[in-house]
């Protein structure tokens, strides 16, 4: 069973979501991650070994330790402010 896990930086993005729908698909797209960790694109260079899933207009930044079966969420941000 994953274990998971969610970094203070993106709870308190996901707190700070108004629009209703946009926070449903965030949480349909997490539910996805837990059921496959590969499901992200691999990032590289300085963000090497976490992944990022598109939730139109943003990203959502996700890391997945494979021995410890942990998987913990980063970031919850705008492509245009990375």
């Amino acid at each position: 069973m994953v274990i998971v896990a969610y970094d203070p930086h993106f709870e308190k993005t996901i707190r700070k979501i108004s629009d209703a729908r946009l926070k449903e698909h965030v949480k349909h797209q997490i539910k996805k991650i837990i059921g496959n960790p590969g499901l992200g694109k691999p990032m590289r260079y300085c963000r090497k070994q976490t992944r990022e899933v598109y939730i139109p207009p943003f990203r959502l930044s996700y890391w997945y330790d494979k021995r410890k079966d942990t998987l913990v969420f980063l970031a919850l941000y705008h492509k245009d402010e990375q």
